[in-house]
């Protein structure tokens, strides 16, 4: 994914990139001049210009999907105001058969092709141009002229005049011209998203690599930096685990973070710089974006060179689907909140919220028995920021950023239980080496063959591949937890439970927004989405407290009949058992009462890095 070479070939050209990117740049026969002259009214003009084009009509596509995501995005939506001219100035007519392209007949060989853009949401997919930034998602900026995708690109920003604007990219700067950038062909450009405004800079070196940190926020020079320390925590403490920093491809990687009011929250991994975004300041989050830093620094190794052999080259016009999500975004999710706590970043207690806050979610989780972890990464096109206006059955779909998280913590523990000296951290080395360096793209069977080979156990590997990714099986947490002074149990034991539900005020009761899961007391006794619950034993509902409370006064297996209005105004009497909480979760052992034994202590160390 975000590719924009394979195997020797990526070598060779980021090689030779630095070196030839003074005299290339400028002969670039693709080029773009962005401007933004109505900046208040969230619109840039552009124009991309094509020359020695072949003598036959040329398209011109807007993308619908984007590097990081895996579903369909209308960005075509937002362009408007198109014209062309020729090499000579003279206007050229174009075409429309679809919404997607715009087709030029006849020309002589050059296409200058202007339009303008209208872009109000920053995040990892989409664009937003104003006053105080243009951050530009490459696939939701830049038409591109379809068989021309080798071609070399160059581009030249024009900052918003009387704007202190400068420019942070992956992009490698055309040599002695401002604000102009190239790359070396339309996947590695597209997959170079942009910020303009007046950011700050932090940036330092790992060995002769430069990690560069661009913060366009409302926050002072210090909380800047203190995020910058503690990015520098977090990334040695990531090199750790893979051996290595992967060799970028023009000598350094650039995180860039927009962190204001107006934008939306994401984070979206690129081949040499990540898009980090949330709606509250640093101070204001108390930092919390480091979790998203982590997450995405880690796909430097995990999808951008570690990749599935699907995601081989990344397709602009459809949804670009792997069943490997479980392990790209998966194993991902599991190593970002170790790595905050083998970096210092958490304490223990910060760790063990959140793992056991998604190991419940997991386990509860009603989408398990709909598909395995392979069926939920297909799943991608149709959840990943996807819009649709029909409604679908929620209760299918297990999300494969947690289920893959859940996944690789019981793969390391299992792994520690039962093959002395051998860890996740091994495993995860051995794919880098095997696929991630070289990229090589892996299949599903190159993940259990190296689970075989670094355990020594190809009848272990099997195993662990039918019950768990192939199928929908999970492991008894409970052993595997104690291993570290941990105990996995029931958080409210003895609570009754109907199963989590939407509810909204209606009239003469509640109204059910979010369907009862597949298993809980509530979906089996008939109640659904657009139903409101009138009362529980003859007491009536009038609230969603008032539900809470009826809830809170039951025992697991008390009898209690509700009593339901149905959408076309029929009332129905429903006879529903509780159910025990089946909430789950992991609590230290000396919080217990517990002492940790030797080996425990030991353990958790080696694991966490960390033994309290």
């Amino acid at each position: 994914m975000r590719n924009w070479a394979t195997g020797a070939a990526v070598v060779a050209l980021a090689m030779a990139g630095s070196a030839h990117a003074q005299d290339s740049a400028p002969d670039a026969p693709v080029s773009y001049d962005v401007s933004f002259p109505e900046a208040e009214h969230h619109e840039a003009r552009i124009t991309v210009t094509y020359r020695d084009l072949p003598a036959e009509p040329v398209t011109f596509r807007m993308s619908r999907s984007s590097p990081g995501r895996y579903a369909i995005h209308e960005f075509a939506k937002n362009v408007y105001s198109v014209s062309a001219v020729d090499g000579a100035g003279n206007p050229l007519p174009i075409a429309r058969t679809d919404p997607y392209s715009w087709t030029v007949p006849e020309h002589d060989g050059t296409v200058a092709l202007s339009y303008t853009l209208y872009a109000d949401r920053a995040d990892g997919t989409y664009s937003q141009i104003d006053t105080t930034h243009a951050h530009l998602n490459m696939p939701a900026t830049f038409l591109w002229a379809e068989g021309q995708e080798e071609r070399r690109i160059r581009v030249r920003f024009e900052p918003l005049e009387g704007a202190d604007w400068k420019v942070a990219t992956q992009l490698p700067a055309v040599d002695g011209e401002a604000n102009a950038y190239w790359a070396p062909n339309l996947q590695y450009f597209m997959d170079s998203p942009t910020e303009l405004s007046d950011h700050m800079v932090r940036e330092w070196q790992v060995g002769d690599q430069t990690i560069r940190l661009a913060i366009h926020h409302q926050g002072s020079a210090e909380s800047a930096d203190r995020f910058a320390e503690m990015a520098k925590r977090v990334v040695d403490a990531q090199i750790a685990v893979w051996g290595e920093l992967p060799r970028f491809d023009y000598g350094s990687y650039t995180f860039i973070a927009d962190y204001l009011p107006w934008v939306s929250g994401d984070g979206m991994e690129h081949r040499n710089s990540t898009i980090l975004s949330n709606t509250r300041g640093l101070e204001a989050a108390n930092y919390q974006q480091i979790g998203t830093l982590s997450h995405e620094f880690i796909h430097a190794w995990n999808v951008e060179r570690l990749r599935p052999a699907e995601l081989q080259p990344f397709d602009f016009t459809q949804a670009n689907p792997t069943p490997s999500l479980w392990f790209a975004e998966g194993f991902t999710s599991y190593y970002a909140p170790l790595a905050l706590i083998r970096a210092g970043e958490w304490d223990l207690g910060q760790f063990l919220n959140v793992t056991g806050g998604t190991l419940n979610y997991i386990v509860n989780a009603p989408g398990r028995r709909y598909g395995s972890p392979q069926e939920m990464s297909l799943r991608a096109p149709f959840v990943d920021a996807a819009t649709a206006i029909d409604p679908v059955n929620e209760s299918i779909f297990t999300s494969y950023y947690p289920y893959g998280q859940i996944i690789g913590l019981a793969l390391d523990l299992t792994l520690r239980q039962r093959f002395e000296g051998v860890t996740l951290d091994d495993y995860m080395r051995l794919l880098w080496e095997t696929h991630g360096r070289s990229e090589r793209p892996y299949t599903p069977d190159d993940l259990q063959a190296a689970l075989a080979q670094v355990t020594g156990d190809a009848a272990f590997a099997e195993q662990f591949f039918a019950e768990t990714i192939e199928a929908s099986g999970l492991p008894d947490f409970a052993p595997l937890l104690a291993q570290a002074g941990l105990s996995y149990e029931l958080a409210r034991p003895t609570a009754a439970w109907a199963g989590p539900v939407g509810l909204e005020a209606g009239e003469g009761g509640v109204r059910v927004t979010q369907a009862p899961p597949p298993g809980s007391p509530l979906y089996a006794a008939g109640v659904d989405t657009g139903d409101t619950i009138l009362a529980v034993d003859g007491a009536a509902v009038a609230d969603p407290g008032a539900w809470s409370a009826a809830t809170q006064a039951r025992a697991p297996g008390d009898r209690v009949v509700v009593a339901v209005r149905r959408r076309d105004g029929s009332e129905v009497a429903l006879p529903m058992t509780y159910a025990a909480d089946p909430a789950i979760t992991i609590v230290p052992f000396e919080a217990k009462g517990m002492p940790l034994t030797d080996a425990q202590r030991a353990f958790r160390q080696a694991w966490l890095g960390t033994a309290g």
